[in-house]
C-alpha cells in the first residue's frame, strides 16, 4: 500500500488491478483508514486519469451486490440529481416516464443538511414502503413500469466507507472521487442507460458552470467505457425549484405538477428530463416527440393514475394523494415578510434549506426524527417585486419553538434591488 500511496503521490497511473487490491483491502480492513487516508489526498492533489476513474467506479460498483434487471423487458433508465433545495423531480419523473412505457427502476437516498430526501418525501405517505428485497423490487416494475426503493445495505459497500472518510480528510470536492461515487451505484442497480441532473448555484455541490461541465464529461467518459450511455443536463440552483420545501408540502407540489397545475420551472425541468429518458428508452425518436409524449400523458390524467397505482403497489394510503388535504400537516404557521420593498435580486437556496432542516423538515444528524408537515411555502421568487411588509414564504412546523432560528436563516436567504434582475435559464446545459 505505501508503495501505491507513493506512486500516486508522483502523479503515475495506477492499474485496475492495483484499485482492486486497495478497495478489497480497505473493505477487508487489512488496508487501515490511515494509509487510505493518504492515498485519497495523494488521488485530490494528483488527480486520475479517464481510465482510472472508469477502473475505480468497476472495482466500486463490483464490492458488493449487483442487480440485475435483464428479466424486466425494455431500457432501463435512471435518473440521478447531485441534490438540491425543493427538488421534488423523481416523484413527478418516474411516474409520467413510466406511464409511456419505459421501466422506472429507482433506488434512492435519505436527506441529510440541507438537501432532502425522496425516500424521507415518498414516506409522509402513510404506509408508503421503500423497503424490499430485490426480488420485489424486479417484480413491482414487471407489474406497474415502476418502484422506488431505499439502497440495498449491500450494494456499493466500498462507497459507504470511502465517502465516510473522504468527509472528514477534506477530500470530498475531487471530479473523480465524487464521479465514481455516483457512477458506482447507479451502474450497481441495472440501469442500462441514466440521465443525470446536475445542479450549479448556492444550493448545489458544484459553484460554477465550468466545474458541473467537466462533472458531466467524466461521467459520461465512466459511462462510455462501461458500455452506458449517460446524459447529464446542468441545471441552475440558484433558487429552491418549485415553491414548496419540505416532505409532505413537496409531495403536494409533485401531484399538482402531475395533475398539470405545477411551478412552471419544476414542469420545465421534468420534460426536460423525461424527454431525455424517453429517446434512451427508445420510446421517442427525438427530444421533441418525448416532450409532446410526456405532455400528453400530463393531460390525459395517466401520470397521475401511474403515480397512483405506484402508491399502492408499495403499501401507501391512496386516499392521501386523492384527498391532499390528508397528508401530514403542522399545528403552527409563522409568515415571513418582507423588510423593505423591491424586487427580489437573489434567494439562496442553501439557506432556505437549512431554514426548513430548523423546522423540523430535515435531518441536522442521521438519528434526527423528521416533521413530515414542516417546510416552507414560497410566495415570492427571485425578479418578483415585493412591498415592505408583504409575506415572502409561509413557514410550518409542529414545534413552534422553530420559528425563530428559522427565520434567522430566512433574513440570510433574501436580496433585494430596486432594478428588476435579468431572467436566468433553469436548464443551462445539455451534455451528451
Amino acid at each position: 500500500m505505501v508503495e501505491l500511496i507513493i506512486k500516486k503521490r508522483n502523479g503515475l497511473e495506477l492499474s485496475k488491478e492495483e484499485y482492486a487490491s486497495i478497495i478489497d483491502g480497505f473493505i477487508s480492513g487489512d488496508i487501515p483508514d490511515y494509509q487510505i487516508s493518504a492515498f485519497l489526498m495523494a488521488v485530490y492533489f494528483k488527480g486520475l486519469t479517464s481510465a482510472e476513474t472508469a477502473n475505480l467506479t468497476d472495482v466500486m460498483m463490483r464490492s458488493g451486490e449487483l442487480i440485475d434487471l435483464s428479466e424486466i423487458k425494455g431500457i432501463k433508465v435512471d435518473k440521478h440529481s447531485t441534490g438540491g433545495v425543493g427538488d421534488k423531480t423523481t416523484l413527478v419523473l418516474a411516474p409520467l416516464v413510466a406511464a409511456a412505457g419505459v421501466p422506472v427502476a429507482k433506488m434512492s437516498g435519505r436527506g441529510l443538511g440541507h438537501t432532502g430526501g425522496t425516500l424521507d418525501k415518498l414516506e409522509s405517505i402513510k404506509g408508503l414502503s421503500v423497503d424490499m428485497s430485490r426480488q420485489e423490487f424486479i417484480d413491482k416494475i414487471k407489474s406497474h413500469n415502476i418502484a422506488i426503493c431505499g439502497q440495498n445495505a449491500n450494494l456499493v459497500p466500498a462507497d459507504k466507507k470511502l465517502y465516510a472518510l473522504r468527509d472528514v480528510t477534506g477530500t470530498v470536492d475531487n471530479m473523480s472521487l465524487i464521479s465514481s461515487s455516483i457512477m458506482s451505484k447507479k451502474l450497481a442497480c441495472g440501469a442500462d442507460a441514466i440521465v443525470i441532473d446536475i445542479k450549479v448555484g448556492h444550493g448545489a455541490f458544484m459553484k460554477t458552470l465550468k466545474e458541473a461541465e467537466e462533472l458531466a464529461q467524466t461521467m459520461i467518459g465512466i459511462g462510455s467505457k462501461m458500455n452506458r450511455k449517460v446524459i447529464a443536463v446542468i441545471t441552475s440552483m440558484s433558487e429552491p425549484l418549485g415553491y414548496a420545501v419540505g416532505n409532505a408540502l413537496e409531495v403536494q407540489e409533485a401531484i399538482d405538477t402531475l395533475k398539470g397545475n405545477g411551478p412552471e420551472d419544476l414542469t420545465e425541468l421534468c420534460l426536460e428530463l423525461g424527454s431525455h429518458m424517453l429517446v434512451l428508452g427508445q420510446v421517442a425518436k427525438s427530444y421533441d416527440e418525448g416532450v409532446d409524449i410526456l405532455k400528453g400523458l400530463i393531460k390525459s390524467g395517466k401520470a397521475f393514475d401511474k403515480f397512483v397505482e405506484f402508491v399502492e403497489a408499495q403499501g401507501g394510503d391512496i386516499k392521501m394523494v386523492n384527498q391532499t388535504e390528508l397528508l401530514p400537516n403542522a399545528k403552527f404557521s409563522y409568515a415571513y415578510k418582507s423588510k423593505e420593498a423591491g424586487y427580489i435580486n437573489d434567494l439562496n437556496a442553501l439557506d432556505i434549506g437549512l431554514a426548513s432542516v430548523k423546522l423540523g423538515a430535515g435531518r441536522e444528524t442521521k438519528e434526527s426524527a423528521l416533521d413530515y408537515g414542516a417546510g416552507i411555502i414560497l410566495k415570492k421568487k427571485i425578479g418578483d417585486y415585493v412591498n415592505k411588509e408583504e409575506v415572502l414564504a409561509m413557514l410550518y412546523s409542529n414545534n413552534d419553538i422553530t420559528f425563530a432560528r428559522a427565520t434567522e436563516f430566512m433574513d440570510l436567504a433574501y436580496q433585494m434591488s430596486q432594478e428588476k434582475p435579468l431572467e436566468k435559464p433553469l436548464i443551462l446545459k445539455t451534455v451528451m
